[in-house]
């Protein structure tokens, strides 16, 4: 399973695992996968203990850090001094109190309405630019940081030349070829081409389609990672088949017991189908591929208010996550997720999920063999 990417960045199977979880980026990254952390879900001061930890337990193994960086954006809310979660108008934040009103969606008491402000007010200036830029100041006090993702739009051509000056590559992620050109312009070295079924952010072209479209426009100079559907063995095989050098996972992890979610969100998981992973700017105010829910659904309904563009909307949706989990309200429980819940019914482990997508990528390489071979 070895590619050039894996030499460029010092792993030795190209299954990069994004996700929220340290535990889930060490294990990963032990298990031979380049592990990667979202870093948006945490102040400058959390991420540098995040890293700490995870630099303390890799053996010294390189790992990334992805970061937000929007190109449309409330730039009103990024310059205020005001808290972020002030700042929300009257409608949205009304319709959300409704709403979880008409739940029976308690408020919080004093302690914990105290702690949910100070987390939703880093939370949301991290969606801005300036707050990304904070987070990459974090993550370059870190020799093994060996990758930088942005994982909103194309980074800027400076941000990209100081951190290639550092030694550190760069990657981005893009829904359509035409990103893909302008990340090319802005000398990014990965580009995760990310289909319609990945969670998160993502477009409306398929991986299959998407992956060959951008190894067209960016290969050789650039590598191309396959993301969005997979979750085999198999799946991996067919990627480095369209040209990419590796694949990009994020909702695999979630069934594992080293996943960030709670008890509740994983019984949310293990339950939903593949077509309850709908698009939706609940999360956002992009579109972002989640778990359909009571709560993202009434925002579809005729009369819902317009969706807020980043940060506001983050912020409104992460207030009513932190009271719906604090209720137990898995009816009203959304959290970002791609197709592959459809197959996810058991917790497992970081490592087992590792062992089996190269046990099925063997398997699926000897029953191509003989094809190949003709």
């Amino acid at each position: 399973m070895q590619t050039p990417i894996c030499e460029r960045l010092g792993c030795e199977v190209p299954i990069f695992a994004f996700s929220h979880c340290r535990d889930v980026v060490v294990e990963a990254t032990r298990a031979g996968g380049f592990g990667v952390l979202g870093a948006v879900t945490f102040s400058p001061e959390q991420l540098e203990r995040e890293l700490k930890w995870i630099d303390d337990h890799v053996d010294g193994r390189p790992y990334g850090v992805d970061v937000l960086i929007p190109s449309n954006y409330d730039k009103d809310a990024e310059a205020s001094e005001q808290p972020v979660q002030d700042m929300l108008p009257a409608e949205q934040r009304q319709f959300m109190e409704d709403l979880l009103a008409r739940e029976g969606v308690p408020e919080l008491g004093p302690d914990d309405a105290k702690a949910a402000r100070e987390e939703l007010s880093g939370r949301g200036r991290n969606s801005t630019p300036a707050g990304a830029r904070k987070l990459i100041d974090v993550a370059l006090r870190h020799p093994q940081v060996k990758l930088v993702v942005s994982a909103l739009g194309t980074p800027p051509r400076a941000l990209v030349d100081e951190l290639h000056a550092r030694g550190i590559l760069v990657g981005s992620l893009c829904g359509k070829p035409e990103h893909a050109v302008d990340q090319r312009e802005a000398g990014v070295d990965i580009i995760v081409a990310q289909g319609t079924e990945a969670g998160g952010h993502t477009g409306q072209i398929s991986t299959l389609v998407l992956v060959p479209q951008v190894v067209d426009v960016v290969a050789p100079g650039m590598a191309v990672l396959a993301a969005g559907g997979i979750s085999r063995g198999s799946q991996i095989a067919a990627a480095f088949a369209l040209g990419a050098q590796g694949v990009w996972m994020g909702t695999v992890w979630l069934g594992t017991r080293e996943s960030e979610l709670t008890p509740m969100e994983k019984d949310v998981l293990f339950k939903a189908r593949t077509e309850d992973a709908v698009q939706r700017k609940y999360q956002t105010g992009k579109t972002v591929r989640m778990i359909r829910s009571k709560a993202s659904e009434a925002w579809e309904k005729p009369g819902a208010p317009k969706h807020l563009p980043p940060p506001l909307q983050n912020v409104l949706y992460h207030s009513a996550r932190i009271r719906i989990e604090k209720a137990r309200r898995a009816d009203l429980c959304s959290f970002p997720a791609g197709q592959v819940v459809g197959t996810m019914r058991d917790e497992t482990s970081v490592r087992q999920v590792m062992a089996d997508l190269m046990n099925e990528y063997a398997a699926t390489a000897e029953r191509l063999s003989p094809l190949i071979n003709l």
